[in-house]
């Protein structure tokens, strides 16, 4: 599927940073990744001790030993997480599932993504990299990455993906299917919910 992640990470480098150029800058305006070669100069070392210290790295990732830094979303992220846990959170536990609407490890320490949300059976919540889930939940914001983490949760066996699009106001509701490839559905198997009643139920800023 052309969604997939690839799995070509170099294993030397370490470090990523989405930027936005400026618009006033001449050529393409598409965001560049920084890129820093293991050894890490200690200024970045510092750099990432300081966003520790201050609580900005919730959002990072680490994707196959290079680490991802992530920017806190908009507003209208916010406004549509609240919403999906007011939603999801009455049907997941009629379907035993416990809902999780918030950020979390899924993966293992030097591979892991920070997805928005799940809906877990319950195993391993008091862990801090939990390893797979029900169903994932993805704010999608743009150019941060988020159709490229579909290989590492099919990997991870997350059995539905709900892809929701504040900015283009769309919703995705994606299955795993044999061959470990993610396909979008009407209905959820899980829950008694699928994209297009979902779509209409959030109130869209």
């Amino acid at each position: 599927m052309g969604n997939s992640l690839s799995g070509n990470t170099i294993d030397r480098l370490h470090f990523r940073r989405n930027a936005r150029p400026s618009r006033r800058a001449v050529g393409s305006l598409r965001r560049v990744p920084t890129l820093v070669r293991d050894p890490p100069p200690a200024e970045f070392e510092a750099l990432l001790e300081r966003r520790r210290r201050l609580g900005q790295d919730l959002l990072d990732e680490v994707w196959e030993g290079v680490y991802v830094m992530r920017q806190v979303p908009a507003i209208g992220h916010a406004n549509v997480a609240h919403q999906l846990a007011v939603v999801l959170g009455p049907l997941a536990r009629e379907a035993g599932l416990v809902p999780m609407i918030g950020n979390f490890n899924l993966g293992g320490p030097d591979d892991y993504r920070v997805p928005d949300g799940a809906l877990s059976s319950g195993r391993a919540l008091n862990r801090l990299y939990v390893p797979t889930a029900e169903l994932v939940v993805e704010i999608v914001s743009p150019g941060d990455g988020t159709w490229y983490k579909l290989g590492f949760y099919a990997a991870h066996d997350v059995g539905e993906l709900l892809m929701v699009d504040p900015e283009k106001r769309e919703v995705h509701w994606l299955a795993l299917r044999p061959g470990r490839e993610y396909q979008p559905i009407e209905r959820s198997a899980l829950v008694a919910l699928g994209p297009v009643e979902l779509a209409e139920r959030i109130d869209w800023l």
